[in-house]
């Protein structure tokens, strides 16, 4: 009897354990589904574009900024202590070149991502292009290390992911500054644990073990960094406050997204 409860103690903390790693996973979110220049937040989580758009856009909702203010400098520092020298050492010893494909790849990974919410979301011609550029940047593209959809057959990649697909009947609901993940909206957090559920990838690789998701998304992160080093630190010179500029940048750029 006692051996039957130890068994199910165990399964039961296992399953605490599998569900903590999957919570971790959805904080570490690695979107990469756009070629535009953009600055890095000081973390592994989305970008956010140098240059504002043009049209202005309500002001999201930031009602527990103090824990975000303090993720944001946690953030800030992990990136110049941790990411940034990491990336650089990285980027010495791979050429650009090589790192664009690698940037490539994750991108061709997200192709199921970006299809599936195109169609959610009506635009069915988009989410054929996105289901073209897949099959040919998978077999003529080598796994995706090269875009011959793009350059080849003039397939631009349609930049749309789970939180746009709410945001075309929600709100972003307010802003959040996680650690490690960054700039993010109760939305679109929600947005990125869907996607993790229809990402082929995220099922193959978490059949071997869960390292080789972290280990993905560290290299996903670490190569995007080495492509846009600067561009942050530029960000955060020209403002008056970081912090507030990040935010609302996010804010811009996500709602302009939405709208296009």
């Amino acid at each position: 009897m006692m051996k039957f409860q130890k068994g199910a103690t165990m399964k039961k903390n296992l399953s605490g354990i599998i569900v903590f790693l999957c919570a971790l996973m959805f904080f570490i979110d690695f979107s990469l589904a756009s070629d535009t220049v953009k600055v890095i937040t000081p973390s592994m989580g989305k970008e956010i574009p140098l240059e504002n758009t043009a049209e202005a856009v309500q002001p999201i909702p930031d009602p527990i900024e103090r824990f975000n203010r303090f993720f944001f400098k946690v953030n800030d520092k992990l990136y110049f202590w941790v990411l940034k020298p990491v990336a650089q050492g990285y980027g010495w010893v791979l050429p650009r070149s090589a790192r664009l494909s690698v940037q490539n790849f994750f991108w061709n990974v997200f192709s199921p991502v970006r299809m599936i919410n195109c169609g959610l979301q009506g635009e069915f011609k988009e989410a054929s292009v996105e289901l073209s550029r897949f099959g040919i940047n998978t077999t003529i593209g080598v796994a995706g290390l090269f875009d011959p959809a793009k350059k080849c057959f003039h397939l631009e990649m349609k930049d749309e992911d789970f939180g746009q697909t709410i945001g075309c009947y929600k709100g972003p609901g307010f802003y959040l500054t996680l650690p490690f993940a960054g700039s993010t909206s109760l939305r679109d957090g929600i947005g990125s644990f869907v996607e993790r559920c229809i990402v082929p990838s995220f099922y193959v690789l978490t059949h071997y073990s869960f390292p080789y998701v972290y280990g993905a998304e560290i290299l996903a992160a670490v190569n995007r960094t080495s492509l846009r080093i600067g561009e942050y630190e530029g960000l955060k010179r020209a403002a008056l406050d970081p912090y507030v500029s990040v935010r609302d940048a996010y804010n811009q750029h996500r709602e302009d997204l939405i709208k296009r």
